[in-house]
């Protein structure tokens, strides 16, 4: 294993803040798996981080197959995780909208600018991101349809689910969407926790992760078969919303079979603790995601759902 600095950006107040990247093999740059670039993302530092432990291992025995060569970037945005702050630096600036950055541009521009230097010359990346929205997710890989997506390459996690998403002008400053468009194959895995560490969910993470870079001959390692993905399209999933603001009290989680008119959660008063709203579902299906915050605004998404089209 090879420790190098990828970047620093210097702080007048405190310690610099400083970038680091873990290098395994040498050879071909074959695939760049990068962790949390936000300060919230605590789920997929701990996913990379273990994924260094096992990647030094492998590299010991002999595992990393010739002339491939794997970066691990753990946490791009130590800065706001020392802080417990979701965006970078009292602008409250987004670090994954900002790539391919700018070397000249303001400190996130700087940061994603020459992180993306980095890392754009792998075959494959892998990112372990969050979602704009707070919640819980079913396991997945995602992917950007840019015309550069591969769809089968991404059933080679063996995730339950492949979402392919339709990007807005937003998410063309994201690093998956700029890694497509440099002809890196990119994909962003979720996981079912962010702010906090599930074991659970991060070893199945890091299977994931260790299942594809074996599948595409980077590694020699022994990995259980997963699951056969189903492909979904991000626009056909079932947005479920509160008609009304006040505490959730969710009555499912991610993965749970629904029916029709079946009770997903209850909107409580908070002042007087009644419940004022019984959030039902409008379709047969699965939950993919359910709103974890306490409290949940009108209009709000409560709970996403995959619609069952056989029973």
């Amino acid at each position: 294993m090879r420790k190098e600095e990828i970047y620093r950006v210097h702080s007048p107040y405190r310690q610099d803040m400083v970038i680091r990247g873990y290098f395994f093999g040498k050879g071909e740059p074959a695939a760049c798996i990068v962790g949390s670039t936000r300060g919230n993302e605590m789920q997929q530092m701990y996913i990379c981080s273990q994924l260094v432990r096992i990647l030094k291992e492998l590299e010991g025995k002999g595992s990393i197959n010739a002339n491939k060569q794997i970066l691990v970037i753990p946490v791009v945005n130590s800065m706001s995780l020392n802080v417990a702050q979701r965006f970078f630096g009292v602008d409250d600036v987004d670090i994954n909208r900002g790539f391919p950055g700018d070397e000249n541009g303001y400190t996130t521009g700087r940061i994603a600018y020459h992180v993306f230097q980095k890392i754009k010359e792998y075959t494959y990346g892998i990112q372990l991101t969050s979602f704009s929205m707070t919640g819980e997710f079913i396991p997945h890989v995602r992917m950007m349809e840019t015309g550069y997506q591969n769809i089968s390459l991404a059933n080679l996690f063996g995730l339950p689910y492949v979402v392919v998403r339709k990007p807005t002008p937003l998410d063309t400053k994201t690093l998956n969407y700029n890694w497509q468009n440099d002809m890196t194959a990119a994909f962003s895995v979720y996981t079912n926790k962010n702010d906090t560490i599930d074991e659970k969910g991060a070893g199945q993470a890091i299977a994931a992760i260790l299942r594809f870079l074996t599948r595409m001959g980077i590694i020699r390692y022994v990995s259980h078969s997963g699951y056969i993905s189903h492909v979904i399209v991000e626009k056909d999933l079932t947005d479920v919303y509160a008609r009304s603001g006040g505490i959730i009290r969710n009555l499912i989680k991610p993965g749970e079979d629904v029916r029709y008119g079946y009770p997903l959660a209850e909107v409580i008063d908070p002042y007087e603790g009644h419940v004022k709203e019984v959030i039902a579902s409008p379709t047969d299906g699965i939950v993919f995601f359910s709103h974890t915050e306490p409290l949940i605004g009108q209009g709000d998404i409560a709970c996403r759902l995959i619609h069952r089209l056989h029973l």
